[in-house]
């Protein structure tokens, strides 16, 4: 799979997918920084790249519709240090083995990823 990281989140996210076996990059790397949304998702529809974010205006459906998109996984925690994202995130690529990310939306938390399928397949 193909990931990008929005500039939100700590660039070790790279590191973390690459270990696993996927390709990713930072929307900063590629010169998105202060990027607006329509932008960022543009982006990665081009580059068929699931967006990572922390931005939860991309948990909203009608907007962002899952299945019109790679794919998003969205950051909804409690703590934001950067020693705890990495933390849930690491687990949150664990069931990217187990679980399909294409077209859909997981909203990552501390104890739980919720999954919303897009309704295009």
């Amino acid at each position: 799979m193909k990931f990008k990281i929005d500039e939100n989140l700590p660039v070790e996210f790279v590191d973390i997918l690459r270990a696993a076996e996927h390709d990713a990059v930072t929307a900063t790397q590629q010169g998105l920084s202060g990027a607006s949304d329509p932008q960022i998702v543009q982006a990665c529809r081009a580059e068929d790249r699931v967006l990572v974010t922390l931005d939860l205006d991309f948990c909203d459906v009608r907007t962002y519709p899952p299945g019109q998109f790679p794919g998003f996984m969205v950051m909804r925690l409690q703590k934001l240090d950067k020693l705890h994202l990495l933390r849930v995130f690491e687990r949150a690529v664990e069931l990217l083995k187990t679980n399909r990310i294409s077209h859909r939306l997981w909203i990552i938390e501390e104890d739980r990823v919720r999954i919303r399928s897009g309704e295009e397949e």
